[in-house]
């Protein structure tokens, strides 16, 4: 039986978690000293690894702010947590998509930025943790867009790249379903744009959640 997997990015392409980033990215700054990060920029980074983020933000930081300005993130976005204040709400119609493809045969997995807690937290405060065969983070692979969160999403639904769709709202996700050989489909309701998204390669651009299932039917 041929497999059918649906890959998903999670920050602007499952939920919409750039208020909180901003928000710990700022503190993060101030707490290192560095010159508060404009928010177009912080959003234009959403889906790189954590410390590939800060090196684009604070180029001309050296190494041990950036590292510290990391820490300082980890621990604002956790306190943020904890404090009940993150707010990461699934964008309106992905639960919906996600029974409808279900339904329909696909297995759903994620690649994201995020760190293997962040993950979990997330989509477990949704209730949907369990409904993704693959789970792949920036923990345990290198940032976008290299292809290892994806090749390790192949091998756990024993899935064919050309069986196999990366979603994501960034050129990183793009980049990086291209560099695994699977197809790159974007969405437009995340941190870059329709155009950025067909010049690195996605084949398709969904503008709602309806109009990726039917992308997908």
């Amino acid at each position: 039986m041929t497999v059918r997997l649906a890959v998903f990015d999670c920050d602007g392409t499952l939920v919409d978690g750039q208020a909180s980033i901003c928000e710990a990215m700022d503190i993060a700054f101030s707490q290192t000293g560095l010159p508060a990060p404009d928010h177009h920029d912080v959003r234009r980074i959403v889906g790189l690894s954590l410390p590939q983020a800060i090196r684009m933000l604070a180029p001309d930081a050296d190494q041990a702010l950036q590292v510290a300005a990391v820490d300082a993130y980890k621990r604002a976005y956790r306190t943020s947590r904890l404090e009940g204040r993150l707010e990461e709400p699934l964008f309106s119609g992905i639960a919906e998509l996600i029974d409808q493809l279900q339904s329909a045969g696909w297995m759903l997995a994620v690649a994201t930025g995020k760190s293997d807690r962040g993950l979990l937290s997330c989509l477990a405060s949704h209730g949907i943790k369990d409904r993704f065969i693959s789970l792949q983070t920036a923990d345990r692979h290198p940032s976008k867009p290299h292809p290892a969160m994806l090749q390790a999403a192949l091998a756990d639904a024993l899935a064919e790249p050309e069986n196999t769709v990366m979603i994501g709202d960034t050129t990183f996700d793009m980049d990086m379903a291209i560099a695994a050989n699977v197809r790159p489909i974007g969405v437009d309701w995340g941190y870059h744009t329709t155009q950025e998204l067909t010049a690195a390669g996605a084949i398709a651009v969904a503008t709602s959640p309806v109009h990726l299932g039917d992308l997908l039917k």
